[in-house]
């Protein structure tokens, strides 16, 4: 295994360049992610292209010496360049960024739409909550956080490849794009909406769920689009749950029948 003991190696300011800067990810389609547990979890879902490794995450996990791609062996300094916390395991990937488009969308699938959720670690809870309930794919509009940036990645748990996550611009236009097909497209909203106990759970030609911001909620226009707009029963103790929470208690209401 090649080793590399230079902080300014190619390959090296290569996958910080990914780490760093969403536009440098999505020109290449490509991410850097680290972590002994979850690179190996993203090959179920990406291919790996370039795994880097300390000598003593290598020796602590000897079986990422058969995962696919090319192998780098790392010391530390350089490994330290590569992390993207103070306190990291020694192990990263260069993954292939999965494609994934609106025709992929189909009449009675579970999907989830996030409009604006800036929040990284809500951005990848709710990712993880998706794969959990059975749902078939996340729509992003624009001014959401980055799926594949590390703290998204972390937070997602490998969820973030293993469901499809699609780029879809708009979020009203998208959101007729869904009603055409039949699907039913319900807002989270705290004003003038049904308890969540009085909306149907099934729902035979698909739903789409729908969350808002973190400061702000959904636009008036993307509320407007929507089949109706839904709640979450609570006290008065509290004004609103954070974005991740209410997405999860939502996504959990209309999970896959069979769970």
């Amino acid at each position: 295994m090649e080793k590399i003991t230079s902080r300014e190696n190619a390959k090296v300011k290569y996958a910080c360049r990914l780490a760093s800067s969403g536009a440098f990810r999505r020109a290449e389609g490509r991410f850097l992610a680290e972590g002994r547990k979850l690179c190996p979890e993203l090959c179920r879902g990406a291919e790996l292209e370039t795994l880097f490794c300390t000598e003593a995450a290598l020796e602590k996990c000897p079986e990422l010496s058969g995962l696919p791609g090319e192998h780098y062996l790392v010391e530390n300094h350089v490994a330290d360049k590569l992390a993207d916390v103070g306190t990291h395991q020694g192990v990263f990937g260069v993954f292939r960024t999965p494609v994934h488009t609106l025709e992929e969308v189909k009449r009675g699938g579970r999907y989830l739409a996030l409009e604006r959720v800036q929040d990284p670690g809500n951005v990848g809870t709710l990712l993880r909550s998706a794969a959990a309930f059975g749902f078939d794919g996340v729509l992003l509009s624009d001014g959401c956080a980055s799926v594949f940036a590390p703290k998204t990645l972390r937070a997602s748990m490998g969820a973030a490849v293993r469901i499809p996550v699609i780029e879809a611009g708009k979020m009203p236009e998208t959101i007729a794009r869904l009603r055409a097909l039949g699907i039913t497209c319900l807002a989270a909203a705290l004003y003038q909406s049904q308890p969540l106990s009085a909306a149907a759970s099934s729902c035979p030609d698909g739903v789409c769920v729908v969350i808002g911001s973190e400061g702000q909620g959904l636009t008036d226009e993307t509320i407007a689009a929507c089949t109706g707009t839904v709640r979450i029963p609570m006290t008065d103790r509290v004004e609103s749950l954070n974005a991740g929470i209410a997405g999860s208690i939502l996504l959990w209401h209309f999970r896959e029948e069979s769970l």
